[in-house]
């Protein structure tokens, strides 16, 4: 797998979901246990929806799928996610 954006891909689709810069926050992969900014994260798509993969293991960490007026977000292959607030 090679084509792919960095976590950066993320920022905008996730701004319209929570209130700070997620790009930012520290996430830790529930695979391998790398932590590293969510912008660190291999992004593929954007259809049917973003996933993103650890860079150290490749394993899925992050899937957001949006519609007309929902969005989802599945984190369950993040152990944590620190997000700074200052």
């Amino acid at each position: 797998m090679t084509d792919y954006l960095d976590g950066n891909a993320l920022a905008g689709p996730l701004a319209e979901i929570f209130a700070v810069d997620v790009s930012a926050a520290i996430g830790q992969c529930a695979s391998c246990g790398l932590a590293g900014p969510v912008a660190s994260l291999r992004v593929y798509g954007p259809d049917p929806g973003l996933v993103a993969r650890c860079p150290g293991c490749e394993e899925v960490v992050l899937r957001l799928v949006r519609g007309p007026d929902a969005a989802w977000l599945d984190l369950r292959g993040a152990v944590s996610l620190r997000i700074p607030l200052g």
